[in-house]
Order: C-alpha cells, then structure tokens, then sequence
C-alpha cells in the first residue's frame, strides 16, 4: 500500500483542496503519513498567487528532492496549475505536476506517476478544465480540532488588475445551498465548533436566485453549538441584506474581511475596483450601526504603480477612519499576465514596505486598543493547542470569535494544574469559558473561568 505526505503551503482555500487531495487518495487505498520518511510520495499543495510565495514552494520542492530522496515527488496546486509546462522542462527533482482543476483526478495521476517511475521517466503534467467547484466528504482536515474551513464558491470574476486568481482558478462557480448546509451538519455533528466560509469572494455567491444572506438563513436553520465566520467579502459587493442574520443568530460571528487595498480613489479604481474610499468608510459605519461590536479585518496592498506619497497618506488617512481590529499590510508583488504587470510609474520596493509598516504601526494601536475593552469579561474559547504545564499552572492557546484562524491574534489560556475539572477542560478542540486579564500586543491573556 502507498504511503503520501501532503506539505501545505498557501491558503485557506488551497488547505480545503489538500485535505480533498487527502481524501481522494485514503478513499482509493493510498495511506496518508505525517512523517515524510516513511512516505513513498510527497505531494508538495502549492501557492502561486505572489512571488514570494512561488519561491516558497519551489524550495519546499528542493528540499523534499534533498531530503527525501527516495519518494516520488508531486508538485499540486496554483503554482502547479499556472506554470505546469514550464515547471516540467525547468523542474526535474519533480516527478509529477498536477493542477487544481479537478481534483478528484488524484488517484489516477499518482497511478500514472508510479507507471512512469518503472519507466524511468516522469508523468506529464495534469491540468484539468476549471469546472464547477470541487468538494465533498473530507475524511482528513488539517487545521485545529474543532475548526474547518468550507469552500462555499471557486475562482473569481472581479478581475482586480493586481491579481492573478482568475488566472489560475478561473472565473467564480458556487456550489448549492443544499449541499453546502449539509456539509456544515456533517462537520458539526462529528464535532466542529468553528465553521469558516471561504471563497475568492463570498459576495459572489449565487445558486439560483439565492445569494450569499439566503445561504446564511439556510445555515441558521440548523441545531446545535457552532459558530460560523465568514471570510473575504469584496468591499464593491457587499450586501448589508446578510447583517440581519448575524443579528437573528448569534451562533454567527460579527467578524467581517474586507479587503479594501487602498484608501486612494486613484489608486482603488487602477486596481480595477469601483468604489470609493468615501463610500468604503459609510459601508464600514452602516455595519457597525447594526452590528456595533463588530470585528474587522482588512488588507492593504502598499507600492502599487502609480502610488505616490499622497496616495499613501491617503490610505493611512482612511485606516484611521475605519479602525480595523485587524489588518495585512503587503507591498505589491508585480504579476505576469495581470493587468497592473504593464503599468508603469512602479514603486521601488523599499518604498512599498517602508510603507506597509507606516500602515501597520497605525494598525497595531487599534488592535491594542480594541483587544483592551475584553479585559475582565468572559469569554468562550475554542482551544487550539496545549503549550506548557508545570506543578501550578499550565498554559494554552485558544481563540475567540473575533479571532480568525492562522492570521489574527490568540488567546493565553492559564488554568490549574492542580485542578482536575480544569485540567479535563483542556484539550484541543474544546470549547470553554475564561476570564480576560490583559492584552499582551495582538493577543489576550486569560484564566480558565
């Protein structure tokens, strides 16, 4: 029986389409490992979307070829589905290339890949067609216990002139209500708390004449003690229709990312989006009119061509309008085949990430800020790990509703070790309640209530 290694690199989305991967492969007779010794092929699930993410990948590939010389190694995902021509002249530590079109093609392609290696040669490359949105039945998830990420749509139309998604996941599919809500009451009934909606852009969701509020009332339909978060919503798009959901069902968390990239009118609309920083700071004072403790998270996208001084003093300006509690400042990363790869007046990149920390120094206070109002009130936590234990006190790592997995801050559980109530409470994937004592920079400390 083969034995697989998947090395995740890249996104929430592309973590869902490994754990698919994974799934594929155990439901064909393939084991999984998560020791890459013992594993007869390393599937290294790339990212493609920015530069220093391709040479991330590109180097996992390296290191997998030096230091596990004897599996068959297998290059999947963007950065697979991008350049799956040019990785293979280029690429020979690689013995396979797979796209993420269709994914349930995996089991088939590492058959090919094993036929080729008796050959002494390698598969070629697999990119499947863009078609529909694959998901299904996950056996393996590789987040934290009790949390899982569920794809809702794949691919994007929005076309931003910075982005090459469209380019590597094609344009926007969803996926049905129906099958959606029942994925979510099959991870909640084997016991995920924390339900994540991810897509390019969840604003883009359509089955039929529902859109992205109908999905969620579908969604509140169902029993049980779970919460749900949703993930990147396009600023041009957003519907306030969703935010009388939240205010219905509190299982669903105020916690809204919104990736706004500039504050500059110049610069949103040569990036190819419609809005306004005017009118993105009245969507931001409409949803916390309704919701008023609500959590936002935004990115900001610094050394874009065509940013000048002003324009970035622009976007600081409106950061301190809208007063995120969380935010990603990147410099921009130039693209081959998007628009903005042509543009001129560029940035010199020392420029862009000089200013990416001016928007992160800003940024840091509000979250301080934010974070401090918990102090002294109850929270519920979702545990992630356990991290030190001694004969007093041990410590552990959760998160709240207003923390988002992998990019927001934690929260420092302490509890007696002592106490054996408390010592069963804590465990990965359980939920429970502490007593918020102080904010330590983006994270809260906490004792065990």
């Amino acid at each position: 029986m083969a034995t697989f290694f998947i090395d995740q690199h890249g996104c929430a989305k592309n973590q869902t389409d490994g754990e698919l991967l994974s799934s594929y492969l155990e439901k064909s007779g393939f084991k999984f490992t998560d020791d890459p010794q013992k594993a007869d092929f390393i599937i290294i699930n790339s990212c493609g979307f920015i530069q220093s993410a391709k040479k991330e990948s590109i180097d996992a590939v390296y290191a997998a070829k030096k230091g596990y010389p004897n599996a068959k190694i297998i290059l999947a995902g963007c950065l697979a589905e991008r350049y799956a021509n040019d990785l293979y002249e280029s690429m020979p530590e690689l013995d396979g290339i797979f796209g993420n079109g269709d994914l349930s093609k995996i089991t088939e392609y590492m058959k090919k890949v094993r036929a080729a290696s008796k050959k002494e040669t390698r598969a070629k490359p697999a990119v499947y067609p863009q078609s529909g949105v694959c998901a299904g039945e996950r056996t393996r998830l590789f987040g934290f216990k009790g949390s899982a990420f569920v794809k809702i749509t794949e691919g994007c139309s929005n076309n931003c002139s910075f982005c090459a998604i469209p380019l590597i996941r094609g344009a926007v599919r969803s996926r049905t209500c129906e099958e959606i809500v029942q994925e979510i009451k099959s991870l909640v009934n084997s016991g995920i708390y924390e339900i994540n909606l991810i897509g390019q852009d969840l604003a883009a969701f359509k089955d039929g004449k529902s859109g992205l509020a109908e999905l969620l009332k579908k969604i509140s339909k169902l029993k049980g003690n779970f919460i749900v978060r949703p993930l990147y919503i396009h600023p041009d798009h957003f519907n306030l229709n969703i935010l009388e959901v939240f205010k219905a069902d509190k299982r669903f968390v105020p916690y809204f990312d919104i990736p706004f990239q500039s504050g500059d009118d110049e610069i949103i609309h040569s990036m190819n989006r419609t809005g306004t920083a005017r009118q993105y700071v009245e969507l931001i004072k409409n949803i916390r009119a309704v919701l008023p403790d609500m959590a936002l998270r935004t990115t900001f996208l610094t050394g874009f061509p065509g940013e000048t001084d002003k324009a970035a003093q622009n976007t600081q300006a409106f950061l301190k309008k809208i007063k995120p509690m969380w935010s990603g400042c990147f410099a921009y990363s130039r693209e081959e085949g998007t628009p903005a790869y042509s543009f001129k007046n560029r940035v010199p990149a020392r420029t862009a990430k000089h200013r990416a920390s001016a928007l992160e120094e800003i940024q840091t206070e509000y979250t301080y800020k934010q974070l401090s109002k918990y102090i002294g009130t109850e929270q519920t936590i979702l545990i992630e790990e356990i991290i030190a234990s001694n004969d007093d006190e041990g410590l552990a790592l959760g998160r709240a509703w207003f923390q988002a997995p992998e990019v927001d801050g934690c929260v420092v559980v302490r509890y007696d070790t002592d106490d054996k109530k408390q010592v069963a409470q804590i465990e990965p994937g359980k939920v429970v309640k502490v007593r918020v004592l102080a904010c330590t920079g983006p994270d809260l400390d906490s004792r065990l209530v």
